[in-house]
């Protein structure tokens, strides 16, 4: 499944990539893509979107499904 989010705080490269490192320790088979200038995060190969919005949290983001 694929999941799509609004993350305001993504505001670089290095916020993307700790967003994918936050990710993949809770669902190591997910691709995740991001877009620091839009604060797009878009995750697929996924089924538990709780635990992503956890992940991203605890990273210290405020993700806003899309």
């Amino acid at each position: 499944m694929k999941y799509e989010f609004i993350v305001p705080d993504m505001t670089c490269g290095h916020c993307v990539n700790t967003l994918k490192e936050s990710i993949l320790s809770v669902a190591p088979q997910a691709t995740v893509t991001g877009d620091p200038a839009t604060h797009w995060l878009s995750i697929d190969n996924v089924d538990d979107a709780p635990a992503l919005m956890m992940a991203m949290q605890q990273a210290g983001y405020s993700p806003r499904r899309v």
